[in-house]
């Protein structure tokens, strides 16, 4: 029998509940009962109880602290207390009348009694008929299972029914065996959550925590070695850049200190960027040292220092990676971690000094490719959060500082940026094939040239990375490919075999909104001038001092050429620009919407958007990536791609949704809002609660079973997923701000959207601001993603006069000033954000009117 004393009540031959109270407590207790003139032992009620641990307290709380060790009570009996001399005798004890039943009566919320190994055991055998540990709507087993419950110490049972609540008994109970419990008391209402609850509560306490690493001593030896070494002898390694000489003493006192770890600690070179030198640290790949903090010495004297926690995406990706931190920033932020948001801003602020970029992951393999930069804005928010606080200016200032050298060495320098077209690309440095990819991504490719060759597929490889075969067809092939990379749409047929010569609206669109926060923050923050130090002062721009006129006149330019080079007017929607062929390239992309959050739109550009683009994205589960038009046809010898239609990501909704929101078209956000967080927590329910890195948006099932390229990262778990994906956390909880309160309890009844609009709107969507009412013209979704939708007022949302912002951290980054040279469709009401875009039709339309009537020059000034 388990030494751990029990929550329960203990249960007499009277049927009573003695309670585990002290001699002092039950001497005080409130609760004493008299029989006659009689006290007696105080007794707590079940439903009291119940109420002393919360039942939707974290793992950790529920199964760790709520089960620890107790010292068990001696159960009181009549010679007991005949001992004590208490004035009452056989005759004159008159017991309680029984109770009809064990279990409690009323209201009292139902526990039950669990012996963890039998019952997971039980549960697995009966209802996981396909293997995989998991409990879905795959498994064909009888769904109920009886379970004891706890006011009758077992004995009384309650059936347990339904995939979705089977589904969480297992999952509590794999977690309740990860604590060591042998026994728990379970409440019933984590079994019957409301998934979005559910959903919400696991990702602010268990995801987001199991998603959190550091790199320092303590785990060096686990972190520092890569899955995907292909090194004959793989260990873990670290490297160091020489501006950082007190980490290289730190690690190298780890490595002393625990030869068995075999750590090896090497200097990076000060150009750690060069090709060639990149090349050959893959024969000895490692780790890149990120930012640290000093705490106190060892016992010995010796400086020590602690990682800065950090969040990573999930699944195979185990590092910083760049504009995955970005979207997990602002669900962080909204679970109140704005701690490890600080640290990741931190870290790239490290990055940018000592590497030159913001990595796409702290990998050697990496050193010459960077990501979307993201970086003003996510500074921007966290400063929201901290302001109050003394070292916020000091955060604001080194995150700025950190990316204007980002912007002017990486994206505004060759080759990454095209002087003709004003414009910048996805250009990494790189020589010869990406050595992080499986080991068989490439054989379709190289294989031909092996062959030619005369060598097998790895003297090849070898023999092509080292220059001693010149294929010119392979070198443009692999430009594209470590350009596809790094603009972390890896991969699409959009970007296929072209990307390095595409001026893509979704990177000017993070420009220009660098330029934009850039001028703004220094106008308003920094007294119109920022004083440049030397470590931060760019190779390619050697200013002192920043004003806000210089980047006001960038970011100006930059929309100038977006405007005459991108956008489509017959299309309502930006597309790429070729520089090579110079056109745009037709390629219908979801990334158009980036414009929108960026601000770099105007008014009318938003209202065509709206009108002619979003439709054409529009699916069941939220926004596609591309469109099927444009996808082109797939089978055998053109497999689809992962960011191509039917796939629909996290950061393309983010984006999307904070745009529309930005430009007043609220109603439009909520509709996608609802439709990605329908389509997640109904995979959640109905898949063991799984969580995954993207979904097909297309389909009502199982929208998380993306087999395209690699597959899915998030599904592969036993019993109970423990992290989710680090994006994808961030879209449900920052969608979950700007639904409203309706649209949540529809959602946590699994409300589809068309049935949720059928209860709540009128036949007709009418114009608002007393226009002739007259029905919304009908624009039906993708006819493969819901062929019985009805779309009657779908596309006429009507935007609510006076509406703030869902998401407090929409006002984070008012976006630029009214007044300032660049503000465009950021300027909406008194500042761009969510808060004052939400203003109504009429506002919109009068700001095109007022755009249309405008000359060229006097447009331009005052967009």
């Amino acid at each position: 029998m388990s030494s751990q004393k029990s929550d329960l009540p203990i249960h007499t031959t009277n049927g009573h509940a003695i309670a585990s109270q002290t001699a002092a407590q039950r001497s005080t207790s409130p609760d004493r009962i008299c029989d006659g003139a009689r006290p007696h032992l105080g007794r707590i009620s079940e439903a009291e109880r119940s109420f002393e641990l919360d039942p939707f307290a974290s793992p950790a709380i529920y199964y760790g602290e709520s089960h620890a060790p107790r010292k068990p009570k001696k159960t009181r009996t009549l010679s007991a207390i005949e001992s004590r001399g208490e004035k009452e005798t056989h005759e004159s004890y008159k017991p309680p009348t029984r109770r009809r039943s064990h279990d409690a009566q009323g209201n009292a919320p139902r526990r039950f009694l669990i012996n963890v190994a039998d019952t997971l055991k039980l549960l697995l055998s009966r209802e996981d008929t396909n293997n995989n540990v998991q409990i879905t709507i795959d498994d064909v087993g009888p769904k109920t299972l009886s379970l004891g419950t706890a006011s009758s110490g077992g004995y009384r049972t309650f059936d347990i029914r339904g995939t979705y609540m089977l589904s969480n008994l297992l999952q509590e109970l794999t977690v309740a065996h990860q604590f060591g419990r042998k026994q728990i008391v379970l409440d019933e209402a984590r079994l019957n959550e409301n998934p979005v609850n559910r959903l919400s509560r696991l990702i602010r306490d268990s995801f987001w925590p199991n998603l959190t690493r550091r790199i320092d001593g303590s785990n060096i030896k686990q972190v520092g070695r890569d899955p995907k070494d292909w090194t004959a002898d793989p260990r873990p390694r670290i490297y160091i850049p020489i501006g950082a000489p007190e980490q290289f003493e730190y690690y190298t006192r780890i490595a002393r200190e625990h030869p068995n770890m075999r750590l090896d600690v090497q200097w990076l070179n000060e150009k750690c960027d060069d090709n060639e030198y990149v090349r050959d640290l893959n024969n000895a790949p490692g780790l890149l040292a990120v930012a640290m903090k000093r705490i106190a010495d060892t016992p010995e004297g010796e400086p020590d220092f602690e990682g800065l926690p950090f969040v990573v995406p999930g699944g195979r990706f185990n590092e910083l990676y760049g504009w995955d931190s970005y979207m997990e920033t602002i669900g962080l932020l909204i679970n109140d971690k704005v701690d490890l948001c600080e640290n990741m801003v931190k870290h790239f602020c490290f990055c940018i000094r000592h590497y030159g970029k913001i990595l796409n992951a702290n990998r050697t393999y990496y050193l010459c490719r960077s990501q979307p930069p993201f970086l003003t804005d996510m500074a921007l928010r966290i400063y929201d959060h901290i302001k109050q606080e003394p070292r916020a200016l000091d955060f604001l200032r080194e995150a700025l500082l950190a990316a204007m050298k980002d912007y002017h060495d990486t994206w505004m320098s060759a080759p990454r940026y095209d002087p003709e077209s004003g414009l910048s690309r996805y250009v990494p440095g790189g020589m010869g094939v990406p050595p992080e990819t499986e080991a068989s991504h490439f054989v379709h490719v190289l294989q031909p040239y092996a062959d030619r060759h005369n060598m097998t597929f790895q003297e090849f490889v070898k023999a092509y990375n080292y220059g001693h075969v010149f294929e010119p067809e392979l070198d443009e092939y692999f430009l594209h490919d470590r350009a596809v990379r790094e603009s972390g749409h890896d991969t699409s047929y959009r970007l296929e075999k072209v990307a390095a010569h595409l001026a893509t609206i979704d990177l000017n669109s993070c420009l220009y909104k660098i330029e934009a926060d850039l001028g703004r923050c220094i106008r308003l923050y920094f007294n119109d001038r920022l004083e440049i130090p030397a470590e931060w002062r760019a190779k390619t721009h050697k200013a002192e001092f920043e004003t806000s006129s210089y980047w006001d006149r960038q970011a100006r330019n930059r929309r100038r050429q977006m405007d005459k080079l991108m956008w489509s007017e017959e299309e309502g929607m930006f597309f790429d620009y070729n520089t090579k062929l110079k056109q745009q390239t037709g390629y219908e992309s979801a990334t158009t919407f980036w414009a929108l959050w960026a601000g770099a739109a105007t008014p009318r550009q938003a209202q065509t958007m709206v009108e002619k683009a979003l439709p054409k994205f529009e699916a069941l589960g939220g926004l596609v990536s591309g469109t099927e038009k444009s996808r082109g046809a797939v089978g055998l010898h053109r497999p689809n791609r992962q960011w191509d239609f039917p796939f629909g990501w996290a950061p393309q909704q983010i984006l999307a949704w904070t745009g529309l929101l930005r430009y007043g078209f609220d109603d439009d956000a909520q509709r996608l809002a609802y439709r990605w967080i329908y389509m997640v927590t109904k995979a959640f329910v109905d898949f063991n609660g799984v969580v995954v890195e993207k979904y097909d948006v297309t389909q009502a099932v199982d929208p998380h079973r993306v087999t395209a390229e690699y597959g899915n990262q998030g599904s592969d778990f036993k019993g109970v997923a423990t992290e989710g994906f680090g994006w994808v956390n961030a879209s449900y909880v920052y969608g979950l701000q700007i639904v409203n309160a309706h649209m949540k309890r529809a959602l946590g009844a699994l409300t589809t959207w068309d049935t949720f609009k059928k209860a709540t709107q009128p036949e007709y969507a009418f114009e608002d601001h007393g226009r002739v009412e007259k029905p919304v013209a009908t624009k039906p979704l993708h006819p493969d993603a819901q062929p019985d939708a009805q779309p009657v007022g779908m596309y006429g949302s009507k935007i609510t006069a006076g509406k703030t912002s869902a998401d407090p951290l929409l006002d984070a980054h008012k976006g630029p000033e009214p007044g300032s040279p660049h503000a465009s469709g950021s300027d909406l009401g008194s500042s761009g954000s969510a808060s004052s875009a939400g203003s109504g039709s009429a506002k919109i339309r009068e700001k095109v009117k007022k755009y249309d009537e405008l000359s060229g020059e006097k447009r331009e000034k005052e967009y």
